[in-house]
């Protein structure tokens, strides 16, 4: 299926317990905004390291020709099992977000590495959906997956980062602080239908004194003015604390954020400081530059 328009939600899987996750979160984004999903695979080549041992340089000419064809004739099959195990692996994803509501479901494998390979396919990517912990980190619990920080910093796209289990949206959190990039999310979140119908909770952290009680005044009207159900509070304390709390009081699961962004944003947003955020925060986390 063609999903060339500039709509579609690109949902980046791999042989992780959180590939399902992600096919799900996609069709649930997808039959929102009315888009089409590309689920994306890439196969990474330094994940297929050969299993024969070199000893090139401890043999004769004849015998060291003899084993360059073998590791490549090897290397080859190991690629096309690759291909044909992420053909199948797609094809149950496409099934699964299918069976979600999705209309048009497409997918592709690229040999390479992610971060490239979303950057060459970004555009008309309105959506990226991802798995905040991959392959390479589904068995350490409190391990990011190594690909996150990478695709946040080089693609300027919303990112939504799932955890391991699939719940529909009905409480959102909007973490705010009144810099730029955080009215620049609010104005996003007002044109989107994304999260159309659903309450937005906005979250300050500070003191409540007037710039503060100003701002995020401003984000309610604007949100209001959208149609959203809002309610707001500042409280003081770490950002970090607070949102972790304010999640579990209020039952949200779905938080909106910024991240990595040379906006003036408190130390708290910035570089490992959103990452140990992620490590907290337990619930699926829709990532603003």
């Amino acid at each position: 299926m063609n999903t060339t328009n500039d709509n579609k939600v690109m949902a980046c899987v791999d042989h992780s317990p959180y590939a399902h996750v992600v096919a799900d979160y996609a069709a649930w984004a997808a039959v929102r905004i009315q888009a089409p999903i590309e689920l994306l695979h890439v196969i990474d080549k330094h994940d297929q390291p050969s299993h024969v041992k070199d000893h090139s340089g401890t043999i004769g000419l004849d015998a060291h020709e003899a084993l360059l064809k073998q590791l490549s004739d090897e290397d080859r099959t190991k690629a096309q099992q690759a291909k044909e195990q992420g053909r199948v692996f797609l094809a149950a994803l496409r099934e699964r977000a299918v069976a979600h509501g999705a209309h048009e479901v497409d997918m592709r494998q690229r040999y390479g590495q992610l971060q490239d390979t979303l950057a060459e396919r970004a555009h008309g990517v309105r959506l990226v959906v991802l798995g905040r912990k991959g392959a390479s980190a589904s068995e350490h619990n409190h391990a990011l997956g190594r690909h996150v920080e990478q695709m946040v910093r080089a693609v300027q796209k919303p990112i939504l980062a799932v955890t391991n289990a699939f719940v529909e949206p009905q409480r959102v959190m909007l973490a705010f602080d009144g810099g730029a990039a955080t009215r620049r999310g609010v104005e996003t979140l007002a044109r989107s239908p994304l999260l159309k119908g659903l309450p937005i909770r906005i979250q300050m952290s500070g003191a409540k004194n007037h710039e503060n009680v100003v701002q995020l005044q401003w984000a309610q009207s604007q949100l209001r003015q959208a149609g959203f159900e809002v309610t707001g509070d500042i409280h003081e304390g770490e950002p970090a604390a607070v949102i972790a709390q304010a999640i579990e009081d209020h039952g949200i699961d779905l938080l909106v954020m910024g991240a990595y962004s040379h906006a003036p944003w408190r130390k708290w947003l910035f570089g490992s400081h959103t990452n140990e955020l992620l490590r907290v925060v337990e619930v699926p986390t829709l990532l603003l530059r």
